[in-house]
C-alpha cells in the first residue's frame, strides 16, 4: 500500500506551458519590463493572457523577478497635451562613455504620444551640432508648435538672454519655451524617457565606437515607439498615437518685415545697435539681425523688435536699454508679447 499524491491530475489555474514559456521568452529580450508590459506586448502580438498578477507568479517561478518587485500599478493622471506636435521636449541624456570618448544622446520627445523623434548619439553638445540633428528630424515629422527645453547651454545659458538657437527656431514659426531653474519635473516626459533608455539600454552594454552605438539607439528607439507599452499612455505603443505635423520646414525662412511706422537697425558684430548716436547692446544672438524700432506714446521710449517678438525697450532719458523675455502682463510692454517672463536685463547705453 502506498500513499497517491493529492496534487490534482489537472489544473484549470495553471499557465499553460507554451504561454508561459512565451512569457520567459519576452521576459529575457526585454529584462527592464515588468508584468504590465510583458501581458500588454503578448496581447498586441495575437495571444490571450492571464490576468498581471499570473505574468508575475511566472516570471516570479523563473528567477526573472524579485519577490519585492510590484507587478505594476495603472499609471496615474498626467497633464499632457492634447494632440501631436503641439509640444517637443528636448534635452541632452548627459553622457555616456563610447570608445574612447563620450557621446551625448540628444532626446526630442513628442509631448501627446511619448514619440521619440530624435535620439541621436552626438559628439559635443553645441549649437550647431542640435540644429543639425534638428534639421534632419524637422524634415522627417516636420514642425512643432512648441519646444521646450532648460536652461542649460545651447538652449539657454543666461536666463533672459536670447541664444542662437531660439532665434533659429523662432524663424521657423515654432513658440520656444524653458523649464524653470532647478524644477527638471517641467520636462518630466523626456526625463522619464532618459531613465528607461538608461534601464534598458544604456547600462547593459558598452559601446566601442559612435557608429556602433548610434546603430544601438536606433534599434532601441524603434522597440520604444512601435513595441513597448506605456503606462503614461494607457499601455500603448507611441506610434499609435503619434502623426507627423503638416507644417513643413524651411531651410531659407523670409527676413524679417518691420511696419512703415518702425524704423530699422543692424545689429553689428559686438551686439550693438545705434539710436540717436548712442550704442545699445541687445546680445550676440542678434548678430547681423535687422530689427524694428517703434517710438512708443510714452517720450523718449522706444521698443525694440524682432519679426513679431519684442525683445526689449530703450529709454532715451536714461540712455539705457531693457533686454529680456516679456510676458503678457510686463509692464515695459504697451502690447501683447509673445514670451512668458525668464528675466529682464538692463545695460546702460554707449559703451555698455
Amino acid at each position: 500500500m502506498v500513499n497517491r499524491s493529492t496534487r490534482p491530475v489537472t489544473s484549470l489555474l495553471h499557465t499553460d506551458t507554451d504561454l508561459e514559456q512565451r512569457i520567459v521568452s519576452l521576459r529575457h529580450q526585454h529584462p527592464a519590463w515588468g508584468a504590465r508590459k510583458l501581458k500588454r506586448r503578448l496581447e498586441d502580438l495575437g495571444l490571450t493572457l492571464p490576468a498581471v498578477s499570473t505574468v508575475h507568479a511566472v516570471l516570479t517561478r523563473h528567477g526573472l523577478i524579485q519577490p519585492k518587485e510590484p507587478a505594476g500599478h495603472p499609471a496615474v493622471g498626467r497633464f499632457e497635451h492634447p494632440y501631436p506636435n503641439s509640444l517637443w521636449q528636448m534635452d541632452f541624456k548627459g553622457h555616456v562613455p563610447c570608445g574612447d570618448g563620450r557621446c551625448h544622446p540628444l532626446t526630442v520627445l513628442d509631448d501627446h504620444s511619448r514619440f521619440s523623434l530624435c535620439l541621436q548619439g552626438c559628439k559635443d553638445e553645441r549649437r550647431e551640432t542640435v540644429q543639425d540633428k534638428l534639421i534632419d528630424t524637422f524634415e522627417r515629422y516636420g514642425l512643432p508648435e512648441r519646444m521646450t527645453m532648460d536652461n542649460g547651454s545651447p538652449w539657454g545659458s543666461t536666463v533672459g538672454i536670447w541664444t542662437r538657437l531660439e532665434l533659429w527656431l523662432m524663424r521657423q514659426g515654432i513658440g520656444v519655451s524653458h523649464s524653470r531653474p532647478y524644477h527638471p519635473q517641467t520636462q518630466g516626459k523626456d526625463e522619464r524617457f532618459h531613465r528607461t533608455l538608461k534601464e534598458e539600454l544604456l547600462v547593459q552594454r558598452d559601446f566601442p565606437s559612435l557608429p556602433v552605438m548610434q546603430q544601438a539607439l536606433d534599434e532601441w528607439r524603434e522597440i520604444y515607439n512601435t513595441q513597448r507599452p506605456h503606462e503614461g499612455i494607457a499601455l500603448s505603443v507611441p506610434s499609435s498615437r503619434y502623426s507627423p505635423s503638416s507644417r513643413a520646414y524651411n531651410p531659407q525662412p523670409k527676413a524679417a518685415e518691420y511696419d512703415s511706422n518702425m524704423q530699422t537697425r543692424k545689429v553689428d558684430i559686438s551686439g550693438k545697435l545705434t539710436l540717436n548716436g548712442k550704442a545699445y547692446r541687445v546680445g550676440k544672438a542678434f548678430i547681423k539681425e535687422q530689427l524694428g524700432i517703434e517710438e512708443e506714446a510714452i517720450d523718449g521710449i522706444y521698443s525694440v523688435w524682432w519679426y513679431k517678438t519684442k525683445i526689449g525697450v530703450i529709454d532715451l532719458k536714461t540712455k539705457s536699454i531693457t533686454v529680456g523675455k516679456h510676458g503678457k502682463k510686463c509692464s515695459l510692454c504697451p502690447r501683447t508679447c509673445v514670451h512668458h517672463v525668464s528675466g529682464l536685463n538692463t545695460f546702460a547705453g554707449e559703451g555698455a
